[in-house]
């Protein structure tokens, strides 16, 4: 006799139904995004992930998203309300934009300290101070696109937000971080390879996945982590003068932040980056699927592939091998490194944006105009 199914609570419920797009969203805080998150708030991620939208995109507002609902419990004792009004858009601002030197005068500027509390103890809030006035207006950004997609109009363009967030950076100046403090370029990557110079698994592993993502155009560290051997296809050889010809790949890229699935980038790798993929696909005996994997203690390759965390944790981690500081560089700098190496040598930005696949021209110049400002023509006028 078959026993009754037992009924789930409104929470287990959630994580089930949250287990229906894994594949997209932080899962391993699953249980957490369950309780935070409303029914309508898991049908709202439901419908994005039916309709398309990039996986990266869908995990900035899943992870905005859960922010926001910490935040609003914490700030007002209640889930978020749907559209926002205008003062809840308000005291956002005001939790996260304020003055340090006034809040050292006055206890109740900026965000309360009951409710700082509450999201430290979560795990939402680390660092002290204001937020980043980036973070907050993509925040904004994200809760207005969630509003829409509810079927709702916001009052985010309101210009009393506007202006409050205006003000708010005014009073509270900061300079521009890069994502990586410093770039990847030619002359760091051979000290990270140098630290991949045996053939285990880890080493061929590292030592691949370091010099397909410079060498691709600096790809970002998901398209990396996602990279998956039907995604490769053998070219002609490269012919070059007095040497042999050198051996070349296309990989096509699909949908990435800045593209749609319709088109297909392409991006290639000639010479070494195909020799030291290929060693570590042999060795790794991956003939389909995920290319670049975890690999177990014992030596033994996974199915799954490592998640664009990993690659951020091994660039770190070859940094300490190499005598580098790890807190200098990230995965982004592999992406910063390669238009500045690019610049270095005297490539044309076009050229480097055809590999890199930057949209903005104005973005792309940003790594590479650094690099040739200082020994440059127009800083040697006199």
């Amino acid at each position: 006799m078959a026993k009754p199914k037992k009924s789930l609570t409104a929470v287990e419920r959630r994580a089930e139904e949250l287990d229906t797009i894994a594949a997209v969203l932080p899962i391993e805080r699953r249980d957490e995004l369950a309780k935070l998150l409303t029914d309508q708030d898991v049908e709202t991620l439901r419908h994005l992930v039916n309709q398309g939208m990039g996986d990266n995109t869908l995990r900035a507002l899943t992870s905005d998203l859960a922010y926001l609902e910490a935040w609003g419990l914490a700030a007002t004792g209640r889930s978020l309300p749907w559209p926002a009004p205008e003062a809840l858009l308000l005291k956002f601002v005001a939790h996260h934009l304020w003055d340090p030197e006034k809040r050292a005068e006055a206890e109740d500027h900026g965000m309360p300290v009951d409710v700082d509390e509450n999201l430290r103890h979560q795990g939402f809030l680390r660092s002290a101070g204001p937020h980043a006035p980036s973070t907050v207006r993509r925040r904004l950004a994200n809760w207005s696109t969630l509003t829409r997609w509810r079927g709702f109009d916001g009052a985010f363009a309101s210009p009393s937000v506007k202006s409050a967030i205006r003000l708010a950076v005014r009073a509270v100046p900061r300079t521009r971080r890069r994502k990586s403090a410093n770039a990847v370029t030619g002359d760091v990557l051979a000290k990270l390879l140098a630290t991949c110079a045996t053939d285990s698994l880890r080493d061929l592993r590292d030592r691949a996945m370091l010099m397909v993502a410079f060498a691709s155009g600096g790809r970002r560290r998901s398209e990396i982590a996602g990279l998956r051997s039907e995604q490769l296809t053998v070219e002609p050889p490269i012919e070059v003068p007095d040497g042999p010809p050198l051996p070349s790949l296309a990989i096509h890229l699909g949908r990435t932040k800045t593209t749609s699935g319709d088109e297909d980038d392409v991006v290639y790798l000639t010479g070494r980056p195909v020799d030291a993929l290929n060693a570590w696909m042999v060795a790794a005996k991956i003939e389909s699927g995920s290319v670049f994997r975890a690999i177990g203690r014992w030596g033994t390759v996974s199915r799954r592939a490592i998640d664009p965390q990993s690659v951020n944790a091994i660039l770190k981690q070859r940094a300490v091998m190499a005598g580098l500081e790890p807190g200098e560089f990230s995965a982004h700098g592999l992406r910063s490194g390669y238009l500045t190496e690019a610049a270095n040598r005297g490539i044309p930005l076009p050229e480097a944006m055809e590999q890199s696949r930057h949209r903005s021209v104005q973005q792309a110049s940003s790594y590479y105009n650094n690099a040739t400002r200082r020994s440059g023509r127009a800083a040697r006028l006199l």
